[in-house]
């Protein structure tokens, strides 16, 4: 994924998707917003429930020329043609991904607020770091990457960075100078209109 002006929407399913109407709603964001990625971030690991999710979900996003990455599930992304892995696990398993999957694939990896597993995954081959919570969560364990971990990223390190978790109107506006892309996911997903819930997160990029 190249690294935008201003920073782009990395799109982050829901952990459970109702195949009969998700591809739906997902296809009129993608129409409205412009998308640079979409996550496909299932709960289950059953191997059926997945791969069709992933089935329909790819005929919306290639449809509309937009990457489809899956968390996790390497051996599943060259087999439903996927274009890429996002990795939970920090730095540990990007080298090991990025030689499974080849050069064009996209490795993406999750680090935490951890500015040094954010460095190894880079070194490591990644294409994006991702960093989250932005904020404490009532139901975590009170950590979260702050601002001045993502502003030393962008001035330091020219492996693109993600911010994702516990976003909102107020954590966007202070982050847009320092990110690449926004990890929108329940976010949006919780609301009874997704894309006008997304719609109110971008006007916050100014």
């Amino acid at each position: 994924m190249d690294t935008p002006e201003q920073p782009q929407i990395y799109l982050i399913t829901p952990p459970e998707i109702e195949l009969s109407s998700f591809p739906a709603q997902l296809g009129a964001i993608l129409d409205a917003q412009e998308i640079a990625c979409v996550r496909l971030a299932l709960s289950t690991k059953d191997e059926d429930r997945v791969s069709r999710a992933a089935d329909a979900l790819r005929e919306v996003t290639h449809a509309r020329d937009v990457a489809l990455v899956i968390t996790d599930h390497l051996v599943l992304v060259e087999r439903l043609g996927l274009d890429g892995v996002h990795l939970s696990d920090a730095a540990r398993s990007v080298r090991y991904a990025r030689k499974e999957l080849g050069e064009e694939a996209i490795v993406g990896s999750f680090c935490g607020p951890s500015k040094h597993d954010g460095m190894a995954a880079g070194e490591a081959g990644a294409d994006y770091i991702s960093f989250g919570p932005v904020q404490a969560q009532a139901l975590g364990d009170g950590s979260f990457a702050p601002q001045d971990l993502f502003q030393w990223w962008s001035e330091v390190i020219e492996v693109p960075v993600v911010a994702e978790g516990a976003l909102d109107a107020d954590m966007i506006r202070s982050l847009a100078p320092y990110t690449d892309f926004f990890g929108i996911g329940d976010e949006i997903w919780a609301q009874d209109n997704p894309t006008a819930a997304l719609k109110t997160l971008l006007a916050a990029m100014g």
